[in-house]
């Protein structure tokens, strides 16, 4: 098995590498961490966080239409919308079943051997083609 080796920074190095990145001695954390050769992707700028110099990480700024928003709120909208007709017909399923269950009992048939009975065949109205005149 291979030794794994855990890297610990004194303060006075991370404080080091922090200063550098501030005088502007690397233009880039990446091009900072890799002098030093610090592996972790993150670890300079949790220093950069821990010692207040925010202003040297990048912003994150979001470009977006001028309309987006509004989509977005509409998606959100429908989303609602559907989700709530889903429960309902969920609501309604349960119901039916609840039904279902109901008229069998009374009937004295058991549900399956009605839904096998019945499968396809419609409760109302023609059944099938009528004759042709």
């Amino acid at each position: 098995m291979r030794e794994r080796i855990i890297k610990r920074y004194s303060e006075c190095f991370k404080r080091q590498v922090v200063d550098e990145l501030e005088n502007g001695r690397f233009d880039s954390i990446t091009r900072a961490r890799l002098h030093h050769g610090i592996p972790g992707a993150t670890t300079v700028q949790k220093w950069i966080k821990h010692y207040g110099r925010n202003h040297l990480q990048a912003k994150v700024v979001r470009v977006e239409k001028p309309d987006e928003p509004d989509r977005i709120s509409a998606y959100q909208k429908q989303v609602a919308q559907l989700e709530q007709a889903l429960g309902k017909t969920q609501a309604e399923n349960v119901l039916h079943a609840t039904f279902l269950k109901l008229a069998c009992e009374q009937l004295g048939q058991d549900v399956e051997s009605f839904k096998k009975k019945c499968d396809g065949k419609r409760s109302t109205g023609p059944q099938g083609p009528g004759p042709v005149g």
